[in-house]
């Protein structure tokens, strides 16, 4: 199905939520029980993002991805589309062990940075599917699959650390003419007050 255009004005509406929401061990997801600590759902300020690379035009030329497979961490998932929900917060798989593309980004092998989305950490000692993200290195592999049966690598590039006060235009957005993908997850220190960790881990990847 076409990508259809986006406009600036909703697109900076949607960043605006984003990225701020991207704490998907504690996103909102309905009838599942958040009553152990570090499981409370809360939404952190927004992180304002510049939105306007993010824009897709014309049509998609590769299938709707399905899986994503990281051999250095062990990760072998499937993908499921998220947009935003009607709260405005960015959806979550509803598993711990799956991954998501984020369906407002292009799909993985467009031009553009392409965007997924993974729990980390779980209530109850349970593994989440990003849990190891950390480990990758640059020149490590990873692998999606769409649903025609195209199966695209990507290449990890570099491995950044954003705070709330940090400019994240480059996660969403990108000007090369490339095809990039992107894997945002949770790090650094849990805050009980605000319900959230204190920093977002995003792996850039280039399409090789």
């Amino acid at each position: 199905m076409p990508f259809k255009f986006i406009s600036k004005r909703t697109l900076l509406i949607t960043a605006l939520s984003v990225f701020s929401v991207l704490l998907f061990d504690f996103i909102v997801i309905q009838n599942i029980d958040f009553s152990v600590e570090k499981k409370t759902v809360e939404i952190p300020p927004p992180i304002i993002l510049d939105p306007s690379i993010l824009v897709k035009s014309g049509p998609s030329i590769l299938g709707l991805p399905v899986r994503l497979t990281i051999p250095k961490i062990k990760v072998d998932t499937m993908l499921k589309g998220v947009g935003i929900t009607p709260l405005g917060a960015v959806g979550a798989p509803e598993s711990p062990r799956d991954a998501a593309w984020f369906d407002l980004s292009p799909r993985p092998g467009e031009i553009g940075s392409s965007i997924i989305v993974g729990h980390y950490g779980w209530k109850n000692g349970i593994g989440s599917v990003f849990d190891d993200l950390y480990l990758l290195q640059k020149e490590d592999e990873l692998t999606v699959l769409d649903e025609e049966g195209v199966l695209t690598t990507f290449v990890v590039r570099e491995i950044r650390s954003f705070d709330e006060k940090s400019d994240v235009s480059t996660v969403f957005g990108s000007s090369d003419g490339k095809a990039h993908l992107n894997l945002i997850t949770c790090e650094g220190k849990w805050d009980p007050v605000s319900k959230s960790y204190s920093k977002r881990l995003v792996v850039f990847t280039d399409k090789k």
